[in-house]
């Protein structure tokens, strides 16, 4: 049996989607030399502010992430643990006890 073919399992697709992306960011880029925004900051003044501010937060989440990965991080057998005994209680529901 053939296994069910996705959509991104083409890499055409894939390289479709970038471009997809790389066109969308590009077309943002260069309306923010055209549309009148609202400034608030000083800081908004800057050509491609929300770029780079867009670009930081994301460098500064990922770094957040694999700290937290640290002290959140589990075995791979986590849950497949011999203490833990899995049984099938009178109600139909599982009950997990260890």
């Amino acid at each position: 049996m053939a296994e069910k073919k996705h959509i991104f399992d083409d890499p055409k697709n894939v390289k479709r989607v970038l471009y997809l992306l790389y066109t969308c960011c590009g077309i943002l880029f260069a309306l923010d030399f055209v549309i009148h925004r609202h400034l608030v900051h000083p800081w908004e003044r800057l050509v491609g502010f929300y770029a780079v501010y867009g670009f930081v937060g994301c460098v500064v989440l990922v770094l957040i992430a694999k700290w937290m990965r640290t002290f959140l991080m589990r075995d791979e057998d986590y849950y497949d643990r011999e203490e833990l005994v899995m049984k099938s209680g009178a109600d139909g529901g599982d009950h997990v006890e260890s």
